[in-house]
């Protein structure tokens, strides 16, 4: 084919209707169609020289040129595209590397084989435009439902035609035991969009608490006009979900909203779900609130919350343990998830054994160390005493108010309390000794010789030792292992002590040993605020 003798609009109108039937922009065809000839054309001239070709976008007339680029003399590798300043200036006035002359060349003839090499340029260049037109469609999409066509089942997952390009439900990503033929219509969350070398990679899920979200955004008007917000959601596909609303108009109940008209609006939910049972709740700020919610439909008597370690202790009534666990532990589990809290249940029953049993441990250790009668132990723990520290150095008026103690009595049990204590510390002190602990460690300012004691135990038995200690080592942490938490015991963690406690205590032995200066302490303190325990200790968490 000659490009001469060729109806130079007709590659303009080629290139036209290849964008149409693609939807991608004509100009990258013809670009790919410039390209195309360029190759062509190093065929007939040299591979070597650089030869460009340009259509104009009006006529559709090739023109092409050999571009010829100015370089210094030592860096001449190419004679066909390079030339040196000196070759140039019969060509050029005053050239400077850098500098390109461009002539133009008589169009080629293409043979068979070069129009086959630009057939399969073009295409190329239109399949990487397609792809990259599909990635930009649907990357925005991510996070929205999308309604599709099966086309074909392979292994159990499911290809999905999305109009203009296919999607992946995997098989894990299917509801219970969902099976499809070909042309039925699906309704799926578009969950992540990948770039491939094959194209992009739409993967889809009908499991994920997103789909649930967003079906709820489609069918309650509230939700979509932001009056209520979906706050959490749990899902045991097919089974059993719990969601959280709130809503930010007093005048509209959330639960109500989302409820709909005799259930219509849950119900068109429920229906896309394969009648997946749906539990609405209110969302509360107040986390034992939430969780009691959360627990529905059973009924919870108490509620004991320990921020730290994001752990919750439940106590239900004795009837109300199998309904408030659920079948195979599924309702505690998704208010496990709701809440993102780890959930432990008890009964009654239960919690007062418990409560019997740290009575008696309490009684028996004032009964064994401050040499009391069973009686007057117990007043101590009924008036809330837990340990000695307590009573040998809280203020006398507190021990004044218990039946049958004066003055008198007040000071003995304090002044027994102080020796028993002073000589444990004695104790731990000469064991921590005997243990290799140095006096830098002992008289470090904020460690007690129980925590010195467990320090040496552990190997930590100089101050230097002391400071190349992480904050969690000493105050425990939780690491999450396979989507579980797992407690991580800190060296004096047993001595109640906080993250807050342990950085301060090793920021303290660094600036003593003088590897932190004290100015940039009070600088990162003064940009960054006040240390936050907590995320050191999910720093170092993500570390681990």
């Amino acid at each position: 084919m000659a490009i001469t003798s060729a109806n130079q609009l007709e590659l303009l109108q080629t290139a036209e209707a290849v964008a149409r039937e693609k939807m991608i922009d004509p100009g990258l065809v013809v670009e790919a169609m410039e390209e195309s000839l360029a190759r062509a054309a190093k065929s007939r001239y040299g591979s070597e020289m650089d030869i460009r070709v340009k259509i104009d976008r009006k006529t559709g007339r090739a023109t092409f040129t050999r571009v010829r680029t100015v370089v210094e003399d030592e860096e001449l590798e190419n004679y066909q595209a390079e030339m040196t300043v000196e070759q140039a200036k019969q060509y050029m006035q005053d050239p400077k590397v850098g500098d390109t002359f461009v002539e133009e060349v008589p169009p080629v003839e293409m043979g068979r084989i070069a129009a086959q090499s630009a057939k399969q340029v073009i295409l190329q260049k239109v399949r990487e435009a397609e792809r990259d037109r599909q990635f930009d469609e649907f990357k925005d999409r991510v996070g929205t439902i999308i309604n599709g066509v099966v086309k074909r089942e392979e292994y159990g997952n499911v290809i999905v035609d999305v109009g203009t390009g296919e999607a992946v439900l995997r098989r894990n990503e299917k509801i219970g035991r969902e099976a499809y033929r070909p042309n039925d219509r699906i309704r799926c969350y578009i969950k992540d969009v990948r770039r491939e070398t094959r194209g992009p990679q739409i993967f889809l899920s009908r499991t994920a608490p997103e789909f649930m979200a967003e079906l709820f955004k489609m069918e309650v008007p509230e939700i979509y006009d932001g009056i209520i917000e979906i706050k959490a959601v749990a899902r045991d596909p097919g089974s059993r979900a719990k969601i959280a609303v709130i809503s930010y108009d007093n005048s509209i109940d959330p639960v109500g909203a989302c409820v709909g008209m005799r259930g219509s609006r849950v119900q068109a939910v429920v229906n896309e779900l394969q009648g997946e049972k749906i539990d609405i709740i209110p969302w509360s700020e107040d986390v034992p609130t939430f969780l009691v919610n959360a627990l529905q439909p059973a009924e919870v008597s108490k509620v004991v919350l320990d921020e730290d370690a994001e752990r919750i202790e439940v106590v239900v009534p004795d009837e109300q343990l199998s309904l408030a666990i659920g079948r195979r532990g599924q309702n505690v589990r998704l208010a496990s998830q709701l809440t993102a809290l780890d959930i432990d249940i008890m009964t009654e029953a239960e919690e007062s054994e418990r409560r019997q049993k740290e009575f008696e441990e309490r009684t028996k250790l004032f009964m064994d160390t401050l040499d009391l009668d069973e009686f007057f132990a117990q007043l101590l723990v009924s008036e809330g005493f837990t340990n000695l520290e307590e009573v040998a150095y809280v203020e006398q008026d507190e021990l004044l108010v218990i039946d049958g103690v004066d003055e008198s009595t007040a000071e003995e049990l304090q002044a027994r309390a102080r020796d028993y204590l002073e000589a444990q510390a004695k104790a731990a002190l000469d064991h921590a000794r005997e243990l290799g602990a140095e006096d830098s460690l002992i008289e470090f300012e904020g460690l007690t010789p129980q925590m010195v004691e467990a320090l040496a135990e552990d190997g930590v038995k100089t101050l230097e030792d002391f400071a190349t200690c992480a904050d969690w080592e000493l105050a425990g942490g939780w690491t999450t292992v396979d989507g579980e938490r797992v407690k991580d015991d800190g060296l004096l963690e047993k001595f109640d002590m906080s993250l807050d406690e342990a950085q301060h205590l090793i920021m303290t032995a660094r600036v003593s040993l003088g590897w932190v200066d004290p100015a940039d302490l009070v600088s990162d303190e003064e940009e960054d605020g006040e240390f936050d325990g907590e995320d050191a200790g999910d720093e170092e968490e993500a570390g681990a």
